[in-house]
């Protein structure tokens, strides 16, 4: 599957941040992990910091699949609002897939801080604006919802909206908690860091199968060589969704763009990720060279040729869009790109065991926030290979009844 297309704007800004050789014989390991994407890499960092023996591989170059093309807003949120997700899976559950997600915040700053490279992780609020009025009340349920958990959230109305910046929208939710990234740094460091604890990683190395042993899996390159490993993690991301049941994901194809450096951008939210209530929704961040990201106008299919053909249509309509954002900012677009995306019913990810007969784990961070969901899974995969359990598995099974599109 081409995971994206147009030309992404990390890999582009950073060049070849790493190399790595593809596999040439036979290796054996305890644990092999597919796919040398952000999620990948959280995996293997936080397995190779428990002294787990890890190999990585991966079919294209490590960090230029999703990640290559992720916007990196980093929230707590996640795609279906607290209020609808407690009538879903229930308000513990609710509440306990909230708040895990709001600590993965702070994790993920930690963790930028540990690897002792500049990332451009940086601490902003969110601003979630109502599209139109209708959508008001919703708003001011979730601020009650989020309240009661403790989760520190402000109420703008448009008096105050209009104080603080150009946006056009009647009200918006203020989150004290989220950040941003170069997701794409950010997995070329976090590899960097695992191979230095002894991880090999392979990339330009396709898996054509695998199968369950008595001892473990067996992984077969395309090249014919083995990898016998006790356990296997799949992170291949939306490269595993079209091989899931037809009511556990909806694929859909996206689009972003990335504006020459601003030195001025007037009416923008200063500190601020912006997004909206709006399904599919626009949602926009500064980068560290100010220039400004603004991705978009989801459509509900994966066709390749389809999406690619509507990506110049969509580079001028997020551009509009944009401009009725920011109607006194002059902001000329310098790259443009579109990718894959997928989506949950209960906008969870999948994490975990499908066949809890088999040491194979999937980690599946589908929705809004994939990398927050990577470092969830990055805990979860490393509690369940060092104790056979992890305390949150539960919140993101593949058989939970709420995942099923009706």
């Amino acid at each position: 599957m081409d995971l994206h297309s147009g030309t992404p704007f990390w890999p582009l800004r950073n060049g070849l941040l790493a190399t790595y050789p593809a596999l040439d014989r036979p290796v054996e390991t305890t644990v092999a992990i597919v796919g040398a994407g952000i999620t990948g890499a959280l995996v293997a960092h936080y397995l190779a910091k428990s002294g787990v023996d890890c190999v990585v591989l991966d079919r294209r170059d490590a960090a230029s699949g999703s990640t290559a093309a992720s916007t990196a807003l980093l929230q707590y949120e996640i795609d279906v609002p607290l209020r609808r997700l407690a009538q879903l899976v229930g308000e513990e559950h609710a509440a306990r897939a909230y708040l895990i997600c709001h600590h993965a915040i702070d994790k993920l700053e930690r963790l930028t801080l540990e690897l002792g490279h500049d990332v451009e992780f940086k601490r902003v609020r969110s601003l979630q604006g109502a599209s139109r009025q209708a959508h008001v009340p919703g708003l001011r349920e979730e601020l009650a919802q989020r309240t009661s958990l403790g989760l520190a959230v402000d109420f703008w109305d448009s008096r105050r909206l209009q104080s603080q910046c150009a946006l056009p929208f009647p009200a918006a939710l203020i989150s004290h908690q989220a950040a941003q990234v170069d997701p794409h740094r950010l997995t070329a460091t976090l590899l960097t860091a695992a191979a230095a604890r002894g991880t090999r990683i392979y990339d330009r190395t396709a898996v054509a199968r695998w199968k369950s042993t008595r001892l473990g899996v067996e992984l077969v390159t395309s090249e014919g060589h083995r990898i016998r490993a006790q356990h296997l993690v799949n992170a291949t991301g939306y490269e595993t969704a079209p091989w899931l049941p037809d009511n556990l994901v909806k694929m859909h194809s996206t689009y972003a763009l990335v504006t020459e450096p601003i030195a001025a951008l007037p009416g923008w939210p200063e500190g601020h990720l912006v997004w909206e209530t709006a399904r599919p929704y626009t949602y926009m961040r500064r980068t560290a060279d100010d220039r400004l990201l603004i991705g978009g106008g989801d459509e509900p299919f994966l066709d390749v040729r389809r999406r690619d053909a509507l990506l110049s249509a969509k580079t001028t309509k997020l551009s509009r869009r944009l401009r009725r954002l920011l109607p006194d900012a002059r902001c000329a677009v310098d790259y443009s790109w579109c990718g894959a995306f997928a989506e949950t019913a209960d906008g969870l990810p999948f994490i975990g065991r499908r066949d809890p007969g088999a040491p194979v784990y999937h980690v599946l961070g589908y929705g809004g926030n994939g990398i927050t969901f990577s470092l969830i899974a990055a805990e979860v995969i490393r509690d369940l290979v060092l104790e056979g359990a992890s305390a949150a598995e539960d919140l993101f099974r593949f058989d939970r009844p709420s995942a099923k599109f009706r």
